[in-house]
């Protein structure tokens, strides 16, 4: 049903989300957005749109240092429905602090008007890991 075009695209996308954590940009995450997303972590279920979410991607108290995904595989249920599952190592200061963890995370994205955007994500820590 799709092509590697199709799944390479949502891939650049989810690491273009990343990137721009790391890289204090947030503006560039926030227009990869739905009106109002969803997240689930260790911090509990919440829902936002795109301003909110430049609010807390701007947090002093937190920042992304580094990011390496691997295992990486993309579902399309439906053509304008796409599901993103990989691992992820990320590293980066919380409270003064730095934290490196190896996690799970999930990225749903829907195209609207012909671009992708994300929905919903969620992020799981690998039990046992750093």
């Amino acid at each position: 049903m799709h092509d590697d075009d199709a799944r390479n695209e949502i891939e650049r996308l989810e690491r273009a989300f990343w990137q721009s954590l790391e890289d204090g940009e947030p503006k560039v995450a926030s227009a990869m957005l739905t009106d109002t997303a969803l997240m689930v972590s260790s911090h509990g279920a919440m829902s936002f749109d795109p301003p909110t979410y430049e609010k807390m991607a701007t947090d002093p108290q937190s920042r992304v240092l580094g990011w390496r995904f691997t295992d990486f595989d993309v579902l399309f249920p439906r053509d304008d429905v796409a599901i993103a599952t990989y691992r992820a190592w990320q590293k980066f200061t919380h409270k003064g602090e730095t934290v490196e963890q190896d996690v799970v995370d999930s990225s749903t994205w829907v195209r609207i008007d012909g671009q992708w955007k994300c929905a919903a994500h969620t992020e799981s820590e690998v039990r046992g890991s750093a």
